[in-house]
């Protein structure tokens, strides 16, 4: 399995703090997160989930599956709480995680993301026929500012073959499709939760992350203004911020 640290090395001492990505994505998208992180005196686990990026095996095919692999991770590096910071399905991770393993961790920050998380069916088709289509519908809902990105949109750079599409970004569109639990799960999280939210977004529309927001006890939320979905690239300066204000205090 790939791991960055944002440079450092892994030190068990250290609190940790891990970076799910989402959908089709791998550890890239948090370039701008991992060192500022690792800087603030944590450990940092930017991860390539199994199947995504450097990462070998099969893509997991079940939300539940991945947060289970998160636990595993865990227990090879002998870590006994974490952080957990997901965007887009690395949301629907994050709370699953939390509902079940309650004990394992320590705070919870949810970036652009649902309790439940429903694929336009339009999508889930263009992707499972390997149509780069697919990855122009992610980039159309999921990026307010694509055309003022510097050096270009980095889904498209990630999710570059048919075959991404096919084995990887179809699978966890199916994952997020499928997963039923969400609001059962939002009921069991007792951890510190932040929820941050881009005013523009069109694929977790602010009012249904409020929705969301509401259900989790000890939570809180931040709207980032001129945001879409993207927080992580689009606002990527101020989200980390707000992250570290967060886990400061918690």
């Amino acid at each position: 399995m790939f791991i960055s640290t944002g440079g450092l090395d892994f030190d068990v001492s250290k609190p940790s703090i891990i970076l799910i990505h989402g959908s089709g994505l791998t550890h890239i998208v948090w370039s701008l997160h991992e060192q500022f992180y690792a800087s603030q005196g944590y450990n940092v686990l930017s991860i390539d989930l199994p199947g995504h990026g450097s990462s070998e095996g099969p893509s997991l095919v079940t939300i539940e599956s991945m947060s289970d692999w998160i636990k595993s991770l865990m227990e090879v590096l002998n870590i006994s709480k974490i952080t957990i910071v997901g965007h887009s399905q690395g949301c629907l991770i994050g709370i699953d995680f939390a509902s079940r393993y309650p004990n394992l961790i320590k705070n919870l920050v949810l970036a652009a993301g649902s309790y439940k998380m429903p694929v336009n069916q339009d999508l889930i088709d263009f992707a499972e026929a390997g149509d780069e289509k697919a990855v122009l519908l992610m980039m159309k809902w999921g990026y307010e500012g694509s055309k003022a990105f510097i050096g270009g949109n980095p889904v498209k750079k990630i999710i570059n073959s048919s075959r991404d599409i096919i084995e990887i970004l179809s699978v966890d569109l199916n994952a997020c499709n499928n997963y039923k639990a969400g609001k059962e799960s939002l009921e069991k999280i007792n951890c510190p939760t932040l929820c941050i939210y881009g005013d523009l977004d069109k694929m977790v529309p602010l009012k249904i992350g409020n929705k969301m927001s509401e259900l989790i006890k000890n939570s809180e939320t931040k709207v980032i203004a001129n945001c879409g979905h993207m927080i992580i690239f689009e606002k990527a300066f101020e989200m980390r911020n707000i992250v570290k204000e967060f886990i400061l205090k918690n």
